[in-house]
């Protein structure tokens, strides 16, 4: 059995960091709906903001199926 005592697991990076968007549309619900989380916080708040757009005009469910 080994001991992982002093390792810090990996950081996680932000896809669209990566791919340098510069901004996040609400009308591509495929990529919302990936993406919920697990982005930096400038891209997490635009995220945040098309998730919503998206939902109020019925592109997204507000709960899951």
């Amino acid at each position: 059995m080994r001991r992982d005592r002093g390792r810090r697991p990996r950081r996680k990076v932000c896809t669209f960091c990566v791919d340098k968007v510069e901004h996040i549309d609400y009308k591509d619900v495929a990529k919302l709906r990936r993406f919920i989380s697990g982005n930096c916080a400038k891209h997490q708040r635009q995220v945040t903001v098309a998730i919503k757009r998206a939902r109020n005009i019925a592109l997204l469910p507000f709960t899951a199926e």
